[in-house]
């Protein structure tokens, strides 16, 4: 097995997903899914793609340090202390940090990449 690990935009298989809680979905679609790219032995970093379809989340702390870059769709994230608004589209590659307490909209189903350290 190689060190080196490609990332595919459409991964051959996806797994469900149960982040997000049914009641916070914004249209009939629930769809959640995640492939795991690369989970180290002790858990603390995971890399993968999730998908979501649109969605509304008030977090009170994020629970991750995350770094994401957006494959497709569109996520609205508002910092809920500073009341900064940043939308998120494809191309886009933000940080997040734990404990940030935030809003997080997805506009319109959203795939991305993302870097989790626990």
């Amino acid at each position: 097995m190689s060190g080196i690990t490609r990332f595919q935009s459409e991964p051959g298989a996806w797994s469900p997903s149960d982040e997000t809680p049914a009641d916070a979905f914004t249209t009939d679609d629930r769809t959640e899914r995640d492939h795991v790219v690369f989970a180290s032995d002790n858990g603390g970093l995971l890399t993968g793609v999730w998908e979501c379809a649109p969605s509304v989340l008030e977090i009170d702390a994020y629970p991750v340090h995350e770094l994401m870059t957006v494959l497709t769709g569109s996520v609205t994230i508002t910092d809920r202390d500073t009341r900064v608004v940043e939308t998120f589209t494809p191309g886009d590659t933000f940080f997040v940090q734990k404990g940030t307490r935030l809003t997080w909209e997805i506009t319109q189903t959203l795939r991305k990449y993302y870097v989790i350290v626990a």
